[in-house]
C-alpha cells in the first residue's frame, strides 16, 4: 500500500510541470489618468484640462473627451454574434501621464463648455495602479487610474 501511495504521489507531482506556458500577447497598459463625465453635467462639457501632482511637481497632459459609448443589445446568428454601441450621454478621455508613481497623486480636473466658460472645477487624491492586461502571469503594465465625475461636477476614483 506504501508503495501505491508512494508511486501515485510521483505520478502527481511529474504531472505538474507538464502544463503549456502562458502565451503573453504584446499589449500593453497606457500610464495615465481616464476621464469620465456623467451626464447630465457632459452635454455641457466641451472641454476639459487635467493637471496630475506628485512630489512637488505638476504635470498638465492634454485631454481630449469624446462621446462615451457601451455595448447594447447582443444579437446572434448561429455562432456569430454581434452588439452596436450606444451612446451613455458621458464624455471619456485619457490623459497620458510619463512617469505616473503607484503611490498618491493630486488630479485637478477643469471642465468648460463650448463658449470655455467653466462648468466644474474638482480635485481628488488617487493612487494609479498597476494594471495586468495578460494576467498576472504575464507582468504588469504601466500605472494608471480613472476619476469619474458625477452630474454635481464632484470627482471620485473609479478604482
Amino acid at each position: 500500500m506504501r508503495r501505491l501511495l508512494t508511486l501515485l504521489a510521483l505520478t502527481a507531482l511529474t504531472g505538474c510541470g507538464l502544463a503549456e506556458p502562458r502565451e503573453c500577447t504584446m499589449i500593453g497598459t497606457p500610464v495615465g489618468v481616464g476621464v469620465t463625465v456623467e451626464p447630465p453635467l457632459a452635454a455641457r462639457v466641451a472641454a476639459a484640462e487635467v493637471e496630475v501632482c506628485w512630489d512637488g511637481s505638476c504635470h498638465h497632459p492634454p485631454l481630449e473627451l469624446h462621446p462615451e459609448t457601451r455595448a447594447g443589445e447582443q444579437t446572434c446568428v448561429g455562432e456569430s454574434c454581434s452588439a452596436r454601441m450606444e451612446p451613455t450621454g458621458g464624455v471619456t478621455g485619457f490623459a497620458e501621464v510619463a512617469g505616473l508613481p503607484k503611490r498618491p497623486v493630486r488630479i485637478r480636473l477643469t471642465l468648460r463648455d463650448p463658449l470655455g466658460t467653466q462648468v466644474a472645477d474638482t480635485a481628488i487624491e488617487v493612487t494609479p495602479e498597476g494594471r495586468f492586461p495578460n494576467g498576472p502571469d504575464c507582468g504588469e503594465g504601466g500605472p494608471n487610474a480613472t476619476v469619474v465625475v458625477d452630474r454635481h461636477g464632484t470627482a471620485r476614483s473609479r478604482d
